[in-house]
């Protein structure tokens, strides 16, 4: 039974050095043509697959509010015309700190946007232009406030640690601000060097200071510790939420369930097959303009292979492996399948285990990696 769908708008004002999502710069770009495409990709899977209601709905990018507050209105009006979504539905839209105006957000308003996830990244000035972002530390915060004041009361921000030069007391400071803030959510980040974006390439040139390896450690160290100390719970390696404030839909990721996936670029896993669409925007347009769905690559995920991603999804939740559950599902218990990564792990202190359930220790979370590596390619 399929609960969630993603939605993707790869238009972007301005691209972060960091950023290698499917995105593109949002001038001359057919944005109103992508729109309709997006429309009648919806309308096309909505028509073949019969489904659930959904439970979840999340419109990334890219930066969905690039968008026109017209624009979104017509999205958000065309996902409720067609996609099945429940009234408890958990309806999230991103957005940028200093990119979203009182009329959008009467928009979301509107329309029953019900989640708001904000790029903050980090609180810090000098961070934020090193890294390539556009807002500041003051706008950041006006936006989180001004959102809570129209009536949003879930809202996630996004923070990155290990950035250049970054201290360790620049994000103790950050993470000082967030708490001060109406913010229920937090997802926290190490910076990943991608290739294809500016890091990566100041990064082979010898032009990036990053901090070494234990300081990052030590910074993911004081995040959990911290979040702890003031209210929100670590339910999975990198997100932290308020009580009853958990990413509902992230949570259809890790615990590798399906869902659909819509726009350029966007994935979709539907009944045991994986579809990638075609990410070019001019070709994702042309595609639905010739009567197909966009849909550029299909793999039907074995067993062997959901089986491995049970394990390296779940185990990113901290409550861990369900081991009832991946019996229920699979047929075989985890330590049918899975029985010597298992051992090793828990005798160098990385995993531990109880009757319900397989879980990372603390030591494991830092060396998540290397754990989660263990479990491919060894259920066949």
């Amino acid at each position: 039974m399929i609960q969630a769908a993603y939605i993707h708008i790869p238009f972007c004002t301005h691209i972060c050095h960091y950023c290698d999502f499917n995105k593109v710069f949002l001038h001359q770009q057919p944005v109103d043509a992508y729109i309709d495409a997006l429309i009648v990709e919806m309308e096309r899977t909505f028509e073949r697959v019969p489904t659930s209601q959904l439970q979840t709905v999340f419109i990334g990018g890219g930066t969905p509010t690039s968008l026109t507050a017209k624009q979104l209105d017509r999205l958000l009006g065309a996902i409720h015309r067609i996609v099945p979504i429940a009234s408890n539905v958990e309806l999230t839209i991103e957005a940028n700190p200093d990119g979203v105006s009182d009329e959008q957000l009467h928009v979301f308003k509107h329309w029953g946007v019900n989640r708001l996830s904000f790029g903050v990244q980090t609180f810090t000035n000098e961070l934020l232009q090193r890294i390539g972002r556009t807002h500041t530390k003051e706008t950041a915060i006006e936006t989180i406030e001004r959102a809570h004041k129209l009536g949003f009361y879930n809202i996630n921000i996004d923070l990155m640690y290990a950035l250049p030069t970054q201290t360790l007391d620049q994000l103790k400071e950050t993470l000082q601000l967030t708490f001060s803030l109406p913010i229920q959510h937090v997802s926290a980040y190490s910076l990943i060097i991608e290739p294809k974006t500016v890091f990566y390439n100041l990064m082979k040139k010898r032009a990036l200071s990053l901090p070494s390896q234990e300081e990052e450690a030590h910074m993911y160290e004081m995040v959990m510790e911290q979040m702890e100390k003031h209210g929100y719970n670590q339910y999975e390696l990198s997100n932290y939420a308020q009580e009853g404030w958990i990413s509902r839909h992230n949570m259809t990721y890790w615990n590798n369930e399906h869902y659909y996936g819509f726009g350029a670029g966007a994935h979709s896993y539907v009944n045991g097959v994986r579809y990638v669409n075609a990410g070019p925007i001019k070709k994702y347009i042309q595609l639905i303009e010739q009567g197909q769905l966009p849909h550029v690559h299909t793999h039907i995920v074995s067993k062997e292979e959901q089986m491995e991603e049970h394990m390296f999804l779940g185990l990113r939740k901290t409550k861990g492996v369900n081991k009832q559950q991946f019996l229920q599902r699979y047929g075989k218990t985890v330590h049918d399948v899975f029985s010597d990564a298992i051992m090793l792990h828990k005798r160098n202190g990385l995993l531990d285990e109880t009757d319900e359930a397989l879980f990372l220790t603390h030591r494991g979370k830092l060396l998540g990696n290397e754990v989660f590596q263990s479990f491919l390619g060894v259920s066949s």
